[in-house]
């Protein structure tokens, strides 16, 4: 195929039908010469192939439209006008100005890219048309997106949706839907292969037919999104006015059982307000207020999602904020019993009935937590008994084994004669 000023001439036809797409990683190797066959560069020289993403200008001009031509195997011939490759500098000392160059250039492979952040091969994408400008979607970004989901060249979800990222699951959506739309740039339409992980796990998805285990292909197209301002770019007034619109979000994905949902809700308000110094006149109080209810509903949904730990870390901010909170000790009190650490447990129940004496479901707990420790001793106390018992039984053979030794000997020797 020929475009103006990078021309392609196939040497040696590869095998398959596809193409590299925008972003891939090629892997290739070259050898380049200038027009009178001067050789200046090659990378079968140094042994080692070289790779490059396809159409992200890692490369001269020609190359990216030249390899996004080829297929696995093939090698061709690139010839390079000036104004796609060097152009009117050239590269000093081996391609003068305005040199017109020629590649010969084998693909070996390519693949698409990895977009997960510890690049574990969990969600790769093809983009098949490139968006434009600099900006990707961020957390609570409002995305309009097309998409289709198929699994095993079945599309099993079609739709277009307006939604703001965070809130995807409550539409049905994996994980990696979100984690593909926030690598996005406006305009993009790209094809996303999603690992169980970051698709419907091992569990699977009921309502679509998908077993556990699926990995899923999403064609995803963002339209057009608006990004959720980041703390930086809020005044203190606004990240109050944004903290009780989040709130309320927070409140009613509880309502519905999304805990997980609710928690990335509340979650923003901890991350406005936490240092926020700059409040205006008689605003402090406002802030605290949301940030210990932030902390507080936090403490709720990890409870709810069986992560003590989280729910533990949430109770002691909150307690920072307002050290006699009833709620606060009470959670606290949970999920240290979750954890299975009941001495402190109780104590947390018993200060809140020191300051709350009419809270009967404290009391309950101090009796739970009582019923716990109980049991603990009961158990230690038999395990002891046992290591006891043992310990007894080991001494008194020892000692029978010395009595042996100090005179059983004949014995001994006489009982072996008789078997």
């Amino acid at each position: 195929p020929h475009t103006e000023g990078a021309a392609t001439l196939v040497k040696q036809e590869g095998t398959g039908t596809e193409l590299p797409m925008t972003g891939d990683k090629v892997f290739v190797h070259y050898v380049g010469t200038l027009l009178d066959g001067t050789p200046f560069d090659s990378s079968r020289e140094r042994g080692e192939k070289f790779s490059f993403e396809l159409g992200k200008g890692q490369v001269i001009k020609a190359w990216d439209l030249g390899v996004a031509t080829m297929k696995v195997g093939e090698i061709s011939q690139l010839i390079c006008k000036p104004e796609y490759a060097y152009g009117t500098a050239g590269s000093p000392p081996k391609i003068p100005p305005n040199a017109t160059l020629v590649f010969q250039v084998e693909l070996f492979e390519f693949r698409g890219e990895d977009i997960t952040e510890g690049e574990d091969g969990g969600i790769i994408r093809r983009i098949i048309t490139k968006g434009e400008g600099y900006t990707k979607p961020n957390e609570g970004a409002a995305v309009e997106v097309c998409l289709e989901g198929s699994c095993e060249g079945k599309v099993f979800d079609k739709r277009e949706l307006k939604f703001e990222l965070g809130d995807g699951e409550s539409l049905g959506l994996p994980s990696g839907v979100e984690k593909a739309l926030m690598a996005m740039e406006q305009g993009e339409e790209s094809l996303f292969i999603i690992k169980p992980k970051y698709g419907y796990g091992n569990t699977g998805n009921s309502k679509y037919n998908i077993p556990g285990e699926a990995t899923l292909q999403y064609k995803l197209k963002l339209t057009t999104f608006e990004k959720a301002k980041e703390s930086w770019e809020m005044n203190s007034a606004e990240k109050l006015e944004q903290s009780i619109i989040v709130k309320e979000k927070g409140t009613q994905y509880f309502k519905e059982g999304k805990y997980r949902q609710a928690s990335v809700q509340y979650k923003r308000i901890v991350s406005w307000l936490e240092n926020e110094s700059s409040l205006p006149e008689g605003e402090e109080q406002k802030a605290q207020a949301l940030r210990l209810a932030a902390h507080l509903n936090l403490a709720m949904c990890f409870l709810k999602l069986q992560e003590p730990s989280s729910t533990f870390d949430n109770c002691d901010k909150a307690l920072e904020l307002d050290d006699t909170n009833e709620k606060a000790l009470f959670r606290r009190g949970e999920a240290l019993f979750a954890m299975k650490e009941f001495d402190r447990a109780r104590a947390d129940f018993q200060r809140v009935i020191q300051l709350y004496p009419s809270n009967k479901a404290a009391k309950s707990q101090v009796a739970l937590c009582q019923k716990q420790i109980k049991e603990q001793h009961e158990k230690d106390k038999r395990l002891y008994a046992n290591m006891f018992q043992k310990f007894a039984e080991r001494d008194a053979k020892e000692e029978a084994d010395k009595g042996m030794e100090n005179g059983g000997g004949m014995e001994v020797e006489e009982s072996g004669g008789q078997e």
